[in-house]
């Protein structure tokens, strides 16, 4: 894992497969999404402050995988979209993605992930919920990619957690494997819309400054 500082609040925990973030607010700490199963004995590493809650952004295995331990070792609260709970439990088998013709090579070079353990799921969220940190977190829905994939805007930082409803491997573009890309279109242009200035991805590269107008590129470039 490396631990990177995007901002003096904001560290991503890139991992082989995907990443997560962790937020600081002074003594507490928020972690946005969770890696593959096996990652979370370098996040614990990590941790700094009090784990005051885990905000999962879809239920996919190197978001969710080490959820379960984390939660259960430290009592967050874990957050997620209420159509999402059903899976990250166990209740439920997500759907597939809906593979386009260029996406078949990329999905078979991508290696077999260790499934995530249920976990429990505490507050389910939906769009326009607000999440006490960051000086309020705003919860996004951004269907497409899973049916209750969520993105978290923190206007006062300008902030913006896209989960996979974006990526940022190369320039900033759509995201991958999804189960309905028209949707996953129009939630990539709503998230363009936000007043935004950092934008962080579940796979890529962080935008530090100049988010919006990346966003913004990304959505011209998309239909």
């Amino acid at each position: 894992m490396d631990l990177i500082e995007v901002l003096p609040s904001l560290r991503m925990l890139r991992f082989p497969v995907g990443a997560a973030y962790l937020w600081r607010d002074g003594d507490e700490l928020t972690l946005i999404d969770t890696g593959t199963a096996d990652a979370a004995a370098e996040i614990e590493e990590v941790l700094d402050g009090e784990l005051r809650r885990i905000v999962l952004t879809h239920w996919h295995e190197d978001h969710t995988g080490s959820a379960a331990r984390l939660a259960a070792r430290y009592g967050a609260e874990v957050v997620a979209h209420r159509l999402e709970a059903p899976v990250i439990r166990g209740e439920a088998v997500g759907a597939p993605p809906v593979l386009e013709e260029f996406e078949i090579p990329i999905r078979a070079g991508v290696p077999a992930l260790p499934p995530a353990p249920p976990c429990r799921v505490d507050r389910e969220v939906e769009d326009g919920d607000v999440l006490e940190f960051g000086g309020g977190a705003l919860v996004v829905a951004v269907p497409g990619h899973t049916d209750g994939s969520i993105a978290v805007h923190l206007p006062g930082p300008g902030v913006l957690f896209t989960g996979d409803a974006v990526a940022g491997v190369g320039p900033t573009k759509l995201g991958v494997f999804n189960t309905d890309r028209a949707r996953a279109v129009e939630s990539l242009h709503r998230l363009a819309a936000l007043e935004t200035d950092t934008v962080v991805f579940g796979h890529g590269d962080p935008v530090v400054h100049g988010a919006a107008a990346a966003l913004r590129a990304a959505a011209a470039a998309t239909r």
